[in-house]
This record gives structure tokens, C-alpha cells and sequence, in this order.
């Protein structure tokens, strides 16, 4: 019979020279087949991830921004409106409450319940007792992607007020934000704990090792997890409201209970019981294949509730998002949860033998959690950036470069890690102790810097708001010896796109009709010519054009307003555009 060579997995122990610990041969440890298989899932990622970019993508969108209103903001209207009209970037929802308009003498002036309709809200007003002033109009609202968006402008009628109705619609207090971080930080340390340590019972854990420290973990990670759940559930009250902490009424938590966010979170609650009831047959070795398939597609359904109450339902390509956001939540959890579980119990109670077959299994499984991190997190990026300007300028962008140099910090320790457990040498035990607890130290802080992240409005939207804000309004009273002149230009931007609004009042303060109405533009630091703007006239004393600025400066604006056949004035000033 002829002597067949051991396969290299099948070769034999040998006896450290010095040291005199047994350890496997390099040859032993298959390295050519990981690495080919390695290869062949970072291309397949590659092509996956170049597909989903590729994808059509919608309009970004992630906290609503309020893009048209009417009245218009900074406008001196000649009679009170009946109705304020607000249109969002996106469909919204009006927390109960929180639309004010409030009157010159501080009044709440709504009639009735607004009407939301998609992305515009409508909401009656009543003529109040004395409607002469500047008027406040407060809002706040939830974006679609459930994150509370706050905000207000004032207009005028017949002329401002001396002082305006003071509201802060968006006035968030340092205590709840500070909670809804903390919530949402240890929901995460919950899952690190729950499905790393899970992980590594199910396919690694030696059979003579006791299982109750890894159970206990598992058990520490859903508790928190359910912590973390139902007191974010309570938090969102008052982050949507803007009430303090404590002061949340039943009505306020109703209301989050039967939101999207209340019954997706609640179904996290429910999906969180069946894993409890079922997962410690499964853990400690019973259970069967049928039972251990059936709870792993629930925990990666109890994942995706993670995105599904966040930024990713708004982003512009929502599917890529929902199952990138998962993919990057389950690929740290792997990562960070089998490393706790290394580090604080299987290196300190596993026999050093046992631990040279089972940390190169892990340490593969390790590279693979990484590559489908780094896809996911490049993946989201792409999603809520768009451009790295946004990336650069924007909390989001910077908190997202935070994380970046961490898991550089982090694949830099796990590379060393890596190079310990493959060499063939007897693994140093205490040195790569020291390593994991260095990576798990700086994947918490990786994990902190992820609960703000998600509470951090998308660098799209950052951009799309600063813009929005960039359009200032310019309003202005000019006063001739036969009227005065109220007029505003909204916004204030280079182009064609600016709506201009003018009232003509009696020196005493009473509308006054106008007969003709001429407007003219000029540059004359930059040689333009005076350009004549149409007026309409819409009422006797009220016209509106549409005013172009085709380049920056600061424009001469010029009215001439004719009262009579007879009677006419020109009053003029200076309106800066950048």
C-alpha cells in the first residue's frame, strides 16, 4: 500500500525549540485557498457596489426645507391673509401644535386644524382686532425620514412693527439631544454584544468551554437593546415636541407610538422577545439547522429596523440605503462583538491550542466583515454626501471623516492582530490581549461617533438648507413728500427668480392707489444700464414683478410711482446681491 502525504491541514504538532509549547507548522493553517476566496468576494463586492451607485437616483432628500411660502417671507402685504401656505422640499408631517402664526400684539391667530397635502401645509388665520404689524409664522414639522425640522418668518401688513412676536420653533434642549445620543449608543453596544458573541457560540466556541460567559454576553446585548428601544421610544417625544425631558404627556407618546418610527420600533420590540424565547437552544448546541436559519433571517430583520427609522427612508436611492445601512451595522457587530468575546473571555479561559485552530477561522471571518463594512460605509457616503465639498463643509461630512480615520485606526491594530495569529510561532497571548482591547477601545469610540451621526442632519441636505438660507430677502421703506414706499425682493439671488413686491401708503399711513409704476435695475460700478422691471398692479396700492440680477454687486434700484395725472416721485436705493 502506498503511504499517502498528510493533507497540510492533517499535519502534525510540533514542539517549540525554546519555548516548548506545541504549536501547527505555517503549512498547517490554509492560506492560498482564504485569499483566492478573499479576492474573488472583494471583486464580487466591487461590482456589487458599482451597480448600486449606478442605480437612478431621485432627488435628494432628508430633513425638509422650506422652499416656497406665501405670504412671502420679509412681504408687507395690504390686507391680512385668510390662509398661510407652506411647500416643503418633501412630504411632511405637522406636529399637532407646532404651527403658530401669531399676530403684532403676540396672539395666536390659527383658525382651525392645517391641512397637510404631500409636502404643503395649509393653515386658516383669523383677522385679529388690530391687523396692522408684522406677524410671526412658527413651524415645526417631521421630514420623512422622521427627523423633526423646525423654522418661521415674519410678514408685514400695512407696516412693520416696531417688534416682532418672539417664538423659537426650533429650539432643542441640550438634554434631549444629549438622550436621544445615548439611546441610540447603547441600542448599538447592544447589538455588538448580542450578535458578535452569538456568532462565535453557534460555529466556534469549543465544545469543553463553558458557554455562560458568551450567553451572558448575548443576554447583556439584547437587554440593552431593549432598553436602548423603549427609551427611545420615549425620548422621541419631547425631541419632537421641543419639551423638556420629562415633560411628555400621553398625547405626546401616542403620537409617537402610532408614527412610522413608534410601529417600526415596536416591531424591533416584538422581533427582540422571539429572539430571547428562542435563541438559548440555539446557542448552547440544540435548536437544529431549520431554527438557527429561522432566527438569523429575524435578527437581520430586527437590523434593518435600525435604517428604517433613520436618514436612509430619505436618501436619494432609499433600498440602496435601507440594505447598506444594515449590511454596515451587522458587519461591525461581527467585527466588534467577536472581538469582545475574544478578548474578554475565549484568549483568557481557552486552552492556547484550541485558540491556534480557531483564530485563523476568525480571523478570516474577521476580513470578510470588514469588506463588506468598508462597501456599506463607502456605499452610505456616496448616498448622503454627493460631493466632497459637502464632505468637507458639513458636520455630517466631518463626523463621517471622524470615522474614517478610526477604522483606518482600527484596520491598522487588526492588521497586526492578524499578523500574531498567522505566524508559526506559538501565539503570544498577552500581546494580542493587549491588541484586541485596543481595537474594541477605539470601535466604542467609532460606535459613539456613529449615534451622532445619525442624529446629524445628511451633508445633502446641509448643503440644500445653507442655500436655502442663502437666499436672503431684502425689504426696505423709501419715503418721498407724496408716499411711502414699502416694498421687498425674495430672494435675493444672482439670476431671474426674484419676486419683488411693492405698497404704496400716505405719508399717514393708509393705502394709496397707484396710477403707473415703473421700476428700474443698474450697475453702474459695472457699466449696466438702467433695465426696466415690469410691475403689475394687483390691487390699488399693492404690485408684484419678477426682478433679474445677472451678475453680482450692489444694484441701484429705482421706483418712480405716479399717484395722479399730475403727481409722481421717484425714490431709489441700493440692494446687494452676491
Amino acid at each position: 500500500m502506498l503511504n499517502r502525504s498528510p493533507r497540510p491541514t492533517e499535519l502534525p504538532e510540533v514542539e517549540h525549540a525554546e519555548s516548548g509549547r506545541w504549536y501547527r507548522p505555517r503549512s498547517a493553517v490554509p492560506t492560498r485557498r482564504p485569499i483566492r476566496r478573499v479576492r474573488a468576494l472583494l471583486l464580487g463586492l466591487l461590482l456589487a457596489g458599482l451597480g448600486v451607485l449606478a442605480a437612478p437616483a431621485t432627488p435628494a432628500a432628508a430633513h425638509a426645507v422650506l422652499v416656497t411660502a406665501d405670504p412671502v417671507p420679509g412681504s408687507v402685504l395690504g390686507t391680512s391673509p385668510r390662509v398661510v401656505v407652506l411647500t416643503f422640499t418633501e412630504p411632511v408631517r405637522l406636529i399637532d401644535g407646532r404651527l403658530q402664526i401669531l399676530a403684532p400684539d403676540g396672539k395666536r391667530i390659527n383658525d382651525g386644524e392645517p391641512r397637510v397635502d404631500g409636502a404643503t401645509i395649509t393653515a386658516g388665520i383669523r383677522i385679529p382686532d388690530q391687523p396692522l404689524g408684522t406677524y410671526l409664522v412658527s413651524y415645526r414639522i417631521i421630514s420623512a425620514d422622521g427627523h423633526p425640522v423646525g423654522g418661521g418668518y415674519t410678514y408685514s401688513v400695512g407696516a412693520p412693527s416696531a417688534t416682532v412676536p418672539q417664538v423659537d420653533p426650533d429650539g432643542q434642549r441640550t438634554s434631549v439631544t444629549a438622550a436621544v445620543a445615548a439611546t441610540t449608543f447603547v441600542g448599538y453596544l447592544g447589538v455588538v454584544l448580542a450578535v458578535g458573541p452569538a456568532l462565535l457560540l453557534v460555529a466556534l466556541w469549543p465544545p469543553r468551554l463553558p458557554r455562560r460567559p458568551g450567553l451572558r454576553l448575548v443576554r447583556t446585548g439584547l437587554t440593552l437593546i431593549a432598553v436602548a428601544t423603549v427609551a427611545g421610544l420615549w425620548v422621541r417625544a419631547p425631541y419632537i415636541s421641543g419639551s423638556a425631558l420629562f415633560d411628555v404627556s400621553t398625547a405626546d407618546l401616542a403620537a409617537v407610538l402610532t408614527s412610522g418610527y413608534g410601529l417600526t420600533v415596536l416591531a424591533r420590540l416584538g422581533i427582540l422577545a422571539v429572539l430571547a424565547a428562542l435563541l438559548t437552544p440555539a446557542l448552547t448546541g440544540g435548536g437544529g439547522t431549520v431554527r438557527r436559519v429561522a432566527l438569523l433571517a429575524l435578527a437581520v430583520t430586527g437590523l434593518a429596523t435600525w435604517p428604517l427609522t433613520g436618514h436612509a427612508l430619505a436618501a436619494p436611492v432609499p433600498a440602496a440605503s435601507v440594505v447598506a445601512d444594515t449590511i454596515h451595522i451587522a458587519a461591525v457587530a461581527v467585527w466588534l462583538g467577536g472581538l469582545v468575546a475574544l478578548g474578554g473571555v475565549l484568549l483568557r479561559r481557552a486552552h492556547p491550542r484550541l485558540m491556534g485552530r480557531i483564530l485563523p477561522v476568525w480571523s478570516a471571518w474577521a476580513t470578510v466583515a470588514v469588506c463588506w463594512l468598508l462597501l456599506a460605509g463607502v456605499v452610505q457616503a456616496v448616498l448622503e454626501t454627493g460631493t466632497v465639498s459637502a464632505l468637507l463643509t458639513t458636520r455630517y461630512g466631518r463626523l463621517i471623516l471622524l470615522k474614517v480615520g478610526l477604522v483606518a485606526g482600527l484596520l491598522i491594530a487588526a492588521g497586526y492582530a492578524r499578523r500574531l495569529v498567522r505566524r508559526p510561532d506559538p501565539i503570544d497571548h498577552r500581546r494580542l490581549t493587549g491588541v484586541v482591547a485596543i481595537e474594541v477601545a477605539v470601535a466604542v469610540t467609532a460606535l459613539a461617533a456613529s449615534a451622532v451621526l445619525v442624529q446629524t442632519t445628511p451633508a445633502r441636505t446641509a448643503v440644500a438648507e445653507a442655500q436655502a438660507l442663502g437666499q436672503d430677502s431684502f425689504a426696505q421703506t423709501l419715503t418721498s413728500s407724496l408716499y411711502t414706499l414699502q416694498f421687498d425682493i425674495y430672494p435675493v439671488q444672482l439670476g431671474e427668480h426674484n419676486t419683488v413686491h411693492a405698497y404704496v401708503y400716505t405719508p399717514q399711513g393708509a393705502p394709496l392707489d397707484v396710477e403707473e409704476w415703473t421700476m428700474t435695475t443698474a450697475l453702474p460700478a459695472q457699466g449696466v444700464e438702467p433695465v426696466s422691471t415690469p410691475l403689475l398692479g394687483l390691487q390699488g396700492n399693492h404690485a408684484v414683478g419678477a426682478v433679474a440680477f445677472p451678475v453680482p454687486g450692489d444694484w441701484q434700484v429705482r421706483f418712480t410711482i405716479r399717484i395722479s395725472d399730475i403727481d409722481q416721485a421717484t425714490v431709489t436705493t441700493t440692494v446687494p446681491v452676491r
